[in-house]
């Protein structure tokens, strides 16, 4: 029997049996912590606090919230206060946009200026900043921050790759990136009318629209409201803006005689520079050989000579029907109410509407100016038919 139990033992000895330690597998490795970055900089330029106005953020990035540049004192306020070296400015006459107050700013990178021109945008230095804030009104004929509800803030910013436009839609106390555009329902009292409309926040794309130029073969981004006879006027200081910035040396000069685009309601200038002044802001910027309206043939610039068919005067548009009334030219010369320009501006359906974006209610007021400047032309310029 001894050695029935020998033979048992040294067959446990040869399996391993004997060895409880060498059965068991070797324990797992423990999980590895990744592997650290050396110089961590997860943030971006949007995120930096900063008490003066974040130009990194501005020449880069295109932040969540509108706050994330600095450009004002109280971020929550952009209408007036901006952070040096911001500077209010005013236009000689107004883009109509369903009756908003526009709140105008211009940042210039220290030590930076503009270069003077005699009829386009000046010439702006890589990281310039157009701020513009809309505020719709809840009676026209009230002003006032208690009458107006801010709708949006829009930013264009010169990068090395040239200009960008960013769209801001104001949520309680700040604004956020809106790149998609949106609509924004309103209404607002104007005279014995109200006036219920779905205000158009632009989608960076609508953008070029009014703001981007083309030759034919390249295309190019500006800004529209930075010329000289658009901002030919007293500042928000009293003096002339434009020789305000001239001593400034935010730009190289202003000669002492520029010709002003005269505002839709200034009764000391003539009709025909009030109407000029309307549908230059309004219009030439679409209406020129660059813009967005190129192939109309119709040019409504401010230097543009009013009594030619390049402006207008017995002009057939391309492409157009004339709408539900049959008319047959831009500008019938004596008679506003057989012409298509002021017809278009006073329609509101999109086959018809002109401008074709940034407006949901009818300008009435520069529909009659128009209306009666064009009765006021000699009908000797052009024989129409």
């Amino acid at each position: 029997m001894k050695y029935l139990y020998l033979f048992i033992l040294l067959g446990l000895l040869s399996c391993g049996g004997g060895d409880d330690s060498a059965a068991e597998p070797p324990p797992p490795e423990p999980p590895q912590p990744p592997p650290t970055n050396p110089d961590p900089d997860p943030s971006s330029p949007c995120d930096a606090t900063t008490s003066e106005v974040n130009w990194e953020a501005l020449k880069t990035e295109n932040c969540e919230l509108l706050s994330q540049y600095g450009l004002f004192v109280d971020p929550s306020v952009p209408t007036r206060d901006p952070r040096q070296p911001g500077q209010l400015y005013q236009l000689t006459t107004a883009l109509f946009s369903d009756y908003a107050s526009k709140y105008r700013f211009l940042f210039l990178p220290p030590g930076e200026g503009m270069a003077y021109h005699d009829t386009e945008t000046f010439d702006l230095p890589v990281g310039s900043v157009l701020v513009k804030t809309f505020a719709l009104p809840y009676d026209t004929a009230l002003s006032g921050d208690d009458n107006e509800r801010r709708i949006e803030t829009r930013l264009l910013i010169h990068r090395e790759s040239g200009w960008v436009a960013l769209p801001y839609l104001w949520q309680g106390d700040d604004a956020e990136f809106t790149p998609a555009g949106t609509l924004v329902a309103h209404q607002m009292t104007h005279g014995d009318q109200t006036l219920e409309f779905q205000y158009e926040v632009p989608s960076q794309p609508q953008c070029k629209m009014c703001h981007q130029l083309s030759d034919g073969t390249t295309a190019r981004f500006s800004p529209i409201g930075i010329k000289a006879r658009l901002l030919n006027r007293s500042g928000d200081q009293g003096s002339n803006q434009l020789q305000a910035w001239v001593q400034q040396g935010m730009l190289d000069r202003a000669p002492a005689t520029i010709p002003t685009a005269a505002d839709l309601y200034d009764t000391s200038a003539s009709l025909t520079d009030r109407a000029k002044g309307y549908l230059d802001i309004n219009c030439a910027h679409c209406h020129r050989p660059e813009g967005f309206a190129s192939i109309s043939g119709l040019r409504l610039g401010y230097f543009v000579d009013h009594s030619t068919m390049e402006y207008g005067i017995c002009k057939q548009p391309p492409g157009y029907d004339g709408g539900a009334a049959g008319l047959d030219y831009d500008i019938v010369p004596g008679n506003g109410a057989e012409s298509i320009l002021p017809y278009r501006m006073e329609h509101l359906s999109p086959k018809d509407k002109m401008p074709p974006v940034g407006r949901a209610v009818v300008h009435e007021d520069a529909v009659t100016l128009i209306r009666a400047w064009i009765d006021s032309l000699d009908p000797s310029l052009g024989t129409c038919g």
